[in-house]
């Protein structure tokens, strides 16, 4: 378990390879590892990035990371306007996690984003 950071998981334009991944790297972030939630929700496609909402069945697959400051992530995801930040149970600890509120759109069946 991780004290001195905060964890977020990410899932989609966040992680390694994909175009914001950058953004992590202004919020001091840290990878941990790749891991997949528990099944309680729904990724969607929304284009050109994917977005979450709760309340499906779907295990969503992204990565964990430290970051030492959370306000890039939030700047980009448009918290809390247009999302929202829940903080669900991961193998490192507590970690946040971006819901996006009113998504509607395409759902991505694996929960995995550009796999």
């Amino acid at each position: 378990m991780v004290s001195e950071n905060t964890l977020v998981f990410v899932y989609g334009t966040l992680k390694r390879g994909h175009p914001n991944h950058d953004v992590l790297a202004r919020a001091d972030g840290h990878f941990l590892m790749a891991w997949a939630s528990a099944p309680e929700y729904e990724m969607i496609d929304l284009g050109s990035f994917p977005a979450v909402r709760e309340g499906g069945g779907t295990a969503i697959h992204g990565e964990i990371y430290a970051v030492g400051d959370l306000e890039p992530l939030d700047q980009l995801e448009g918290y809390p306007l247009l999302y929202d930040r829940k903080r669900i149970d991961t193998p490192c600890g507590k970690a946040w996690v971006y819901i996006k509120h009113d998504a509607a759109g395409e759902r991505v069946p694996s929960g995995d984003w550009k796999e």
